[in-house]
Formats: C-alpha cells, sequence, structure tokens
C-alpha cells in the first residue's frame, strides 16, 4: 500500500510503499481508507508542536472506509461495513476515567495518527471499539471531517451548556460545522475571524452565523458561550471580555500559544475558562445521530494522497475553505 509518513518533525511527509495489512489483531480493524480529513493537530504534530509522536508516523485522524478484515472479539461489525475513525484510537477501559464515561483522560490513552498509524495511507488498522458507523447521507469525502472537527466541535458546543449565543472564533473546519449544528439546535453563532477575512465572514454567514466580524472586535451583544478553535492564546482575554456574567469560555484546540496575562475582572463575575480533552465515544454517538438529522453542509477540499505536503502547507497559510481531505487513489 502508499502511505504518506513523517519521519521527523519539521520535514514534509515522505510518500512509502508499506505491506498492506492483512492480520488485525483481537479488538482490531484492517480498514480501507476512502477519505482522510487533513486536521490543524496534524500541523502541529508536523510541525513538532506536539513533541512525543512515535516515529515514522503515518499522521491522520479523520478516516472513513470500510472494513476488510476483523479481529477476534470483535462484535457489531461485519466486512463492507462503512465506519470512521476519530482522534481517540485506544483506552485502557480499567482507570477511573474509563469506568466514568471519561475515556478521553485515560492517562493511557493512545491517538491515531500521533501513537498509532493512522489515515494518510491506502489502509489503517484500528480499535473496533473506536470506530464509528457514518450516517449514509454523507460522502466519505464529506463524512471524514466529522471524525475530528464535527467531534470536538461538538463537545466544545456541548461543554458551553445551554448558551443562546455562541460566539466561535477561528472560522475553519469545525466551527464551519458547529455554527450549522449550533442554528439547527435554535442556537445563535457569532464567528470571528482574521481581522480583514471578509471572505471568511461572508463564509460564516452563508452557514448560518447571524454576524461575523474579527478576532478584534466585539460582538453586537454579549456572548453566553465562546468555543475558541484557533490555537492563539491571545483570544483567550478577548473571548472572556465578549461574555457575560456566568459565561463559558471553552478552548477547543489540543494546542494553543500561551495565554497572555489579562485582568482578574475579565474572570470575574462567575465566568468558566475551560479546555477540551479528545472526546469520548459517548459523544460520537451523540454528534452522529444529531449529524443525520440536522441539515449539514460540509465543505470540503479534496487532495489525493500525494498531494499531503500541499494540503498541510494551505492549511497552514489559512487557505482552506471548510476542510481539506485526503483521498487515496485520486
Amino acid at each position: 500500500m502508499e502511505a504518506m509518513v513523517l519521519t521527523a518533525a519539521h520535514r514534509p511527509l515522505e510518500r512509502q510503499k508499506r505491506p498492506e495489512p492483512l492480520h488485525p489483531g483481537p479488538g482490531q480493524l484492517v480498514i480501507r481508507v476512502h477519505a482522510c480529513g487533513v486536521c490543524r493537530t496534524d500541523l502541529h504534530i508536523v510541525d513538532g508542536e506536539l513533541t512525543q509522536p512515535k516515529l515514522p508516523l503515518v499522521p491522520g485522524h479523520e478516516i472513513v472506509g470500510t472494513v476488510t478484515a476483523i479481529g477476534e472479539g470483535v462484535t457489531g461489525l461485519a466486512i463492507g461495513n462503512r465506519v470512521g475513525v476519530p482522534w481517540l484510537g485506544w483506552s485502557c477501559g480499567e482507570c477511573a476515567y474509563c469506568r466514568s464515561g471519561r475515556e478521553n483522560l485515560c492517562a493511557r490513552a493512545r491517538f491515531t495518527g500521533y501513537d498509532i498509524d493512522g489515515g494518510y495511507a491506502d489502509y489503517t488498522v484500528a480499535d473496533a471499539r473506536y470506530c464509528f458507523p457514518i450516517p449514509r447521507k454523507f460522502s466519505d469525502v464529506e463524512a471524514a471531517p466529522l471524525m475530528c472537527a464535527g467531534l470536538i466541535g461538538y463537545r466544545a458546543l456541548r461543554l458551553a451548556g445551554a448558551a443562546e449565543r455562541v460566539g466561535l472564533y477561528g472560522f475553519g473546519a469545525a466551527a464551519h460545522i458547529v455554527a450549522q449544528v449550533a442554528s439547527y439546535r435554535s442556537q445563535r453563532a457569532y464567528a470571528f475571524t482574521k481581522p480583514g477575512d471578509k471572505a471568511g465572514q461572508d463564509f460564516a454567514r452563508s452557514l448560518g452565523a447571524v454576524w461575523a466580524g474579527g478576532s478584534n472586535d466585539m460582538p453586537p451583544e454579549p456572548l453566553d458561550a465562546a468555543l475558541i478553535f484557533a490555537p492563539v492564546g491571545a483570544l483567550v482575554p478577548a473571548a472572556l471580555a465578549a461574555t457575560v456574567k456566568g459565561g463559558s469560555v471553552v478552548c477547543a484546540g489540543i494546542h494553543m500559544s500561551d495565554i497572555p496575562t489579562f485582568p482578574y475582572r475579565l474572570l470575574w463575575e462567575e465566568r468558566i475558562l475551560r479546555s477540551v480533552a479528545n472526546l469520548t465515544r459517548q459523544d460520537g454517538e451523540e454528534f452522529l445521530a444529531l449529524a443525520a438529522k440536522a441539515p449539514l453542509h460540509i465543505a470540503t477540499v479534496p487532495f489525493p494522497l500525494a498531494e499531503a505536503n500541499e494540503a498541510l502547507t494551505r492549511l497552514r497559510d489559512g487557505n482552506i475553505e471548510g476542510a481539506a481531505v485526503l483521498v487515496p487513489n485520486a
């Protein structure tokens, strides 16, 4: 099979031939990859900001494909089933976090495209516990961003509580899905883009945002909650300043630049500042059930697998509207 492989941080991915996996271990699936989203977390790995990936590594954790082989002990799935594979790829199932449905916080957790070879390849091997059936209404390319941009966005929105007015800082792959989910749930989305990004603001309004402006702007009315998807620590004080008393600011990225010093008055009045760490299987099940019903438009920019480096460069430069998706054999 063909794979795009990271051999060291700060280096382009290498196109390599690898043996096709044929015999999954107990509890595992072999999956023929049809599409794999290109996530900002992949950039953090390639750019050395997440510092402990296994090397060499096949990145990619927004995987959609069909099952081609099933390991011992797997139930409920059959060869030919279409499944999605997310960032959280394995947990111990034994610790207090796992036993309480918070496997996203498991100290021994392993992550797809970081600790485990991911989906920038023709085939991948995944733990069946962390493979989700994909709603039929989505094509493979449309479904791929649901596996992280959608799932993490949904978790961030859920952790924001019963917010009517929701700010979305960084209108990329995750926010463009969350804006539509919020609208479907009768919440009001306020989009914050890079200052002066008129095209991005028009894109946000086209997907249901009731207002769109620059990240240096204040919204026309205070927010009940703000979700930060851009990996920019300076947005935390800005988001706190835009929220009401008792409001929440949720940092949804796995990596963020340092948060600058800010006056206590921004946190005062019982505002909440919290992060999102990975996802749980409950998040996956809930979000995909919602996605099957909601009228979601998933904006994608497909690339052949061999052009993974170009997709990463365009994502790094902010030159992707929606989500980049790699397509093997395209």
